[in-house]
């Protein structure tokens, strides 16, 4: 067992009858770090949710918590918001977050004055002696983020914890989750399928499919080898000129035309396998007069939608 992983998945695998959830998964999630589970709906990642929270366990392969075999007296330092939101609506706010933190084994003072400083941090602080019934979807979500970090968690697990937030209090969550992150001492666990939050946030993701493991590693280092030797070339003349130019070189992906300037075209191209970036541009220089250009940077949506596309292809 990595000793150096808060969580290693080892060919982790479960059926419900004769569906496949998940199939031999293998990864592991460094200590400190966040990190992205990625997949579409039906992916496997709320089984594998479920089995790091205790609730069923794997058909086959084991899972490690900070280097022993994960188990039920782990629980109390794991942080848990689920995607399923859900308080009890007679309960007064203050009351049930009292309620909760002493059942993740805090002592009561204490829990008071933590949820007293997160409160007020994250705006909940007027709600104390209201109802739930009373609280707004978005308040609610905050008081349960709050509740899942209170005890300062060795992991935090947070299933889509974006969804249905404003702008203004996604960016709350979103600020209060790399404070968490740049202190080094919690690792978390980020299932979403925001793309823009994985950019911003993640170190490095897994991205299940169809319950198997199909991409894994640093989210910059994907973004890189997504790029497949695309460029985005701004050029002027026609685009028939452009196209004779460019010859065999380069395969042209497609082309926007009067971008940015009237007589201009921007077209996105994959350069032939071995070809060097700024001795194509110098060449094809000479041929056309070239505006401006750029290596394509491809965004995690862009990775997530190309390997699934590709495994969906792959399958059929």
């Amino acid at each position: 067992m990595d000793k150096e992983a808060a969580l290693e998945i080892d060919h982790v695998s479960k059926s419900y009858g004769t569906q496949k959830a998940l199939s031999s998964v293998q990864f592991r999630v460094p200590k400190g770090k966040v990190f992205g589970l990625l997949g579409p709906n039906g992916a496997g990642k709320t089984t594998l949710l479920r089995m790091l929270n205790g609730i069923t366990e794997p058909d086959s392969g084991t899972i490690s918590f900070f280097g022993q075999p994960l188990s039920r007296h782990h629980l109390p330092r794991i942080g848990y918001l689920p995607e399923e939101r859900g308080l009890y609506k007679t309960m007064r706010v203050g009351e049930q977050a009292l309620y909760f933190a002493q059942l993740r084994g805090m002592e009561k003072a204490d829990a008071r004055a933590k949820l007293m400083h997160w409160f007020e941090k994250l705006e909940v602080d007027g709600w104390w002696n209201k109802e739930v019934s009373e609280v707004s979807k978005g308040m609610a979500q905050k008081i349960q983020f709050i509740l899942s970090i209170l005890h300062e968690p060795d992991l935090l697990i947070l299933d889509e914890p974006l969804s249905g937030f404003d702008p203004i209090n996604a960016q709350r969550v979103r600020n209060t989750i790399q404070e968490l992150s740049e202190k080094g001492e919690t690792t978390i666990l980020l299932s979403t399928h925001d793309m823009g939050s994985v950019e911003e946030m993640c170190d490095e993701v897994a991205l299940l499919h169809h319950g198997n493991l199909i991409l894994q590693g640093p989210v910059q280092d994907l973004r890189d080898n997504a790029r497949d030797g695309q460029i985005q070339v701004t050029f002027q003349g026609t685009v028939m000129e452009f196209t004779v130019a460019i010859g065999a070189s380069a395969e042209l992906l497609n082309v926007v035309s009067d971008a940015p300037r009237v007589g201009e075209h921007t077209a996105m191209l994959r350069l032939s396998p071995g070809t060097e970036h700024s001795g194509w541009i110098h060449w094809i220089s000479g041929e056309i007069k070239i505006t401006s250009c750029s290596e394509w940077q491809p965004s995690m949506r862009d990775v997530f939608m190309h390997a699934v596309e590709h495994t969906s292809h792959s399958d059929s």
